[in-house]
């Protein structure tokens, strides 16, 4: 696995992610960013991305609309999209996130077929380009986000995967432990952002580490089921901002990298091995 964090796609964002001593970082080209302006500074970001050694883990686009209010494909959307792939095949990016949301008037059995149809035009366009789809699991603009859809939908797709953050499950009173059990082989990235629960409630995102989620049982999860993605770390709390937020950015690599076993780990059968 890979530490990284999530930033920006300028140059000093990815010198930002070096000086913190990590090995990659997430885009988040959202709804409110231009993908043909972003693709314009391809050569720019793939340069910055050599000259400071830190690879593009994971991009993703979320809060689009992708389908319009009769149940149909939004050819912008599907543009920014397939733009957006393009970016991540040109930089060696392994992992592309997006979402569906759902039309009101339709069947949640509609929803799904349509969901499926989107996301196979998503996959066979980025077929040959070493890029793979995943399925973020938050509801913005979203409703693939849990077992009730993934059981549809990536059953439909074997190819489609899932982008998964516990706050999301969380916060939705789901079980992330077992979500990660039943579905940790269809994976493709994960963030790493904390939630603190009180009284039985989400009171902040506080950072990984400073937090309730069962973190230990999360990396034990993810190495039972082989994943060898990046942990994307998200700082997301408005609590969180200006020395205190950069304070624990630092406190949430240092909580992780324990947490990762090395490259050069020796696989000897010197090792006692009860």
């Amino acid at each position: 696995m890979v530490l990284g964090i999530i930033n920006g796609w300028e140059r000093e964002h990815i010198r930002a992610v070096h000086d913190l001593g990590l090995e990659a970082v997430e885009f988040c080209m959202n709804h409110n960013y231009d993908s043909f302006e972003i693709l314009a500074k391809k050569e720019e970001i793939r340069q910055a991305s050599a000259d400071y050694g830190v690879k593009v883990g994971s991009m993703g686009r979320w809060g689009m609309n992708r389908i319009d209010e009769n149940g149909e494909v939004i050819p912008e959307a599907l543009q920014h999209d397939k733009n957006l792939i393009d970016l991540a095949s040109f930089l060696g990016c392994p992992v592309y996130n997006v979402g569906c949301n759902y039309t009101e008037g339709k069947s949640y059995y509609e929803n799904c077929v349509i969901a499926i149809d989107y996301f196979r035009r998503l996959l066979d366009y980025a077929a040959g380009k070493n890029v793979k789809i995943a399925v973020y699991n938050c509801d913005w603009a979203n409703f693939v986000y849990g077992p009730k859809a993934w059981t549809v939908v990536l059953g439909a797709l074997p190819e489609l995967g899932i982008k998964y953050d516990t706050s999301h499950a969380i916060n939705r009173r789901s079980d992330y432990l077992k979500e990660i059990a039943d579905w940790g082989e269809r994976i493709y990235h994960f963030h790493i952002k904390g939630n603190l629960q009180v009284a039985g409630e989400s009171y902040d995102d506080s950072p990984a580490g400073l937090d309730t989620t069962k973190w230990p049982a999360v990396m034990a999860l993810l190495y039972i089921k082989n994943y060898d993605g990046m942990l994307s770390i998200e700082p997301h709390s408005h609590n969180w901002r200006g020395k205190k937020g950069q304070w624990g950015v630092r406190f949430t690599i240092d909580f992780m990298r324990p947490f990762l076993m090395p490259a050069d780990f020796p696989d000897s059968s010197d090792v006692y091995m009860p």
